[in-house]
């Protein structure tokens, strides 16, 4: 069931096209992310679904129902900002009630729903704390509590995580998936962080410039990017363009540079030799070899190293000029040449890289 449906809509500010002909469709129940950097529309289009913007052109449905001309206190959605937007004059539970005796509802049922969403988002006994009182994930906590009380029909999510400190973010987005899943409420999230969008969502819809680039779920988007952007931009990733050289048994050449490497491929059909093609070369895949080998093999200086206790992350500038970026594991066996300034040998398996020709660049 298509719970929220967007068909063809454009917001632009002069010569701007901040949203460009997006169309999307969100299930019932699901947790679905607006994801890419800044300036890419995605709040601009969770602003138009919560009615504080208006669309220039399009067609917006929340359950079936056009609600382009619906006023926003009309839509019934619940709205979790990034600055929490908390009444700092109001204890908790007067912020959590605020919008039913706005609706009013009888007292007693006010009080049930208020001590329910507290013991919800883990407030049961802050009742009468004021926020200045609160720490900034206890005050995301009564927004978030105050956005789900009277049951909406859409959650929406404008970047609720990017004022907490790191360990603090961790901890609020695994309670908000679980409580968005309890629930079972529909839920749109707005982040320009990659490891937010892939760890909480069903679907993943990334945007650049207005356009959506890809939608799919986490690992569809992580394992098969359509386009170098969603390849860089998902993750860590090592971006090389090339050429077509050749092809063989499973395996297409790809001269990048002065070097040439094999790409396990199951589909020749959308490929021709002297095509331009990208390569994603995720660091993690970078292998460091004893030698100089044949195919998917590089040589360079290490000229950046960082320790990050189970993981060790480096760059390489290799003999083309170009920069690689790779990670090991700490527990594994490390080559003795991995140390700043050392020249070292590098392969990698073609299974382990993806291949593409929709090429957009890094902006």
């Amino acid at each position: 069931m298509k719970h929220i449906s967007i068909k063809n809509l454009y917001k632009t500010w002069g010569t701007n096209h901040a949203v460009n002909s997006v169309s999307l469709d969100i299930e019932k129940g699901e947790m679905v992310s607006l994801l890419g950097p800044s300036g890419c529309g995605k709040t601009t289009l969770l602003r138009m679904i919560a009615g504080f913007e208006k669309e220039t052109s399009g067609e917006i449905s929340l359950r079936d129902r056009i609600i382009n001309d619906v006023p926003a206190q009309k839509r019934n959605v619940g709205i979790v900002f990034q600055d929490y937007a908390v009444f700092p004059t109001m204890n908790v539970y007067d912020n959590i009630a605020y919008g039913l005796k706005i609706k009013k509802m009888a007292k007693d049922k006010i009080h049930e729903l208020v001590l329910e969403y507290l013991d919800l988002v883990g407030l049961k006994g802050y009742e009468k704390r004021m926020p200045s009182q609160m720490s900034g994930g206890q005050q995301q906590r009564i927004a978030l509590a105050r956005a789900l009380v009277f049951n909406p029909d859409v959650l929406l999510l404008d970047e609720p995580l990017s004022n907490l400190d790191a360990a603090l973010r961790l901890h609020i987005r695994k309670e908000i998936r679980k409580i968005q899943q309890k629930l079972g409420i529909t839920a749109v999230f707005v982040t320009h962080d990659q490891e937010e969008a892939l760890s909480v969502s069903d679907r993943i819809y990334v945007m650049r410039n207005g356009h959506i680039m890809q939608c799919g779920t986490p690992a569809e988007i992580y394992q098969t990017p359509e386009n170098d952007f969603v390849a860089g931009f998902i993750g860590k990733s090592n971006i090389l363009y090339g050429t077509i050289d050749s092809f063989g048994e499973g395996q297409v050449y790809v001269k990048v540079k002065n070097n040439m490497f094999i790409v396990s491929c199951d589909d020749f059909s959308k490929y021709k030799i002297g095509q331009d093609v990208w390569i994603s070369l995720r660091p993690q895949y970078v292998r460091f070899a004893e030698n100089d080998m044949k195919g998917n093999s590089l040589s360079g200086t290490i000229q950046f190293l960082e320790y990050l206790g189970a993981i060790i992350k480096g760059e390489i500038v290799i003999d083309n000029g170009s920069v690689l970026e790779f990670e090991i594991y700490s527990g594994e066996s490390i080559p003795k040449k991995v140390e700043l300034g050392e020249r070292v040998h590098i392969t990698v398996n073609p299974g382990d890289l993806v291949m593409g020709s929709k090429i957009y660049g890094q902006d």
